[in-house]
């Protein structure tokens, strides 16, 4: 059983819909049906870019007159490369080194690329590592560092960009990437199921936080991405790539992933908050299904 603590309500209500009395902190707050401006993503930083669903990422949200900040932690050359297309779709490209073992360096990097491109409006977290390990046979090191990637780093980059985009007030959008395992366990990934389901409550909890500001927070929950992360090296994920277990019978395209991220951080996402945008060929949905199909014991070992 949980306990909540009281909420003001109004005469009659419950403490939502039109009657709800507003919160304060915020021009806008008082104000909870006006029609905010129409929002163009145009100072954008994506972690994580210098390959796979980061790099297809900063790609699609660069154009004409952007400005787009990108960041590797052990490719550099992928990262220059992602620059590479960043200016040539007109983009202005900022190439920083981020280290989220260290989670305190998110904020410390998303504060610089924002200096540098004058401000930041838009933020994707891409940045992510994982394990292959069962629990009973891992060690609390290895626990750390991926929880301290993929959910502590998050937090430090979301916390950094958010503060920025209120006190501009111009509004904006931050789009975290999560995973299935985000709704769905799997063996070997203890720590990595453990930080994006908290990263996605992560995301919810900033949506209602921040929605005051016009600042919209969302996750993309990606299926199996044929990309560096999954050993596929951003190759076809059609060729030679056929997945029984899911209804599409193939791996998804990091530009998949990167059309949706695009999408949430455009003008036409405005009313989409707090959600987990699911982007997986179906595989979830294959629960009992698959289940019931399954011939051996494999998948009691990753």
């Amino acid at each position: 059983m949980t306990t909540e603590p009281s909420t003001p309500t109004t005469a009659g209500g419950t403490g939502t819909g039109a009657g709800a009395q507003s919160g304060s902190g915020s021009a806008t707050a008082g104000e909870p049906t006006r029609r905010p401006p129409r929002f163009e993503p145009t100072r954008v930083v994506v972690t994580g870019s210098d390959s796979g669903i980061g790099r297809a990422t900063a790609v699609a949200l660069a154009a004409r007159g952007r400005h787009v900040g990108i960041t590797w932690h052990e490719d550099e050359a992928g990262a220059e490369a992602t620059a590479d297309e960043v200016r040539a779709a007109g983009a202005s490209a900022y190439v920083a080194h981020l280290d989220l073992r260290e989670p305190a360096s998110g904020a410390r990097v998303v504060d610089e690329l924002a200096e540098q491109m004058g401000g930041i409006d838009t933020l994707v977290l891409c940045s992510g590592t994982g394990t292959s390990t069962l629990l009973l046979e891992m060690d609390l090191d290895a626990w750390r560092e991926v929880v301290s990637v993929d959910l502590d780093g998050a937090f430090a980059c979301l916390q950094a960009g958010a503060r920025r985009m209120v006190a501009a007030g111009r509004g904006g959008r931050i789009v975290a990437i999560t995973s299935v395992h985000e709704h769905a366990p799997r063996v070997g990934a203890a720590p990595y199921c453990a930080a994006k389901g908290g990263l996605g409550l992560l995301v919810k909890v900033a949506a209602l936080e921040l929605a005051e500001h016009g600042i919209t927070v969302n996750a993309v929950a990606p299926g199996e991405i044929a990309t560096p992360m999954t050993g596929q090296e951003d190759e076809s994920p059609v060729e030679g790539k056929d997945r029984p277990g899911i209804p599409v019978a193939r791996p998804g395209d990091a530009r998949e992933i990167a059309a949706t991220v695009a999408f949430l951080c455009g003008p036409d996402a405005g009313y989409v908050n707090g959600a987990s945008w699911v982007v997986d060929g179906g595989m979830l949905g294959m629960g009992p299904q698959a289940g019931s199909h399954l011939e051996s014991h494999d998948w009691r070992r990753p």
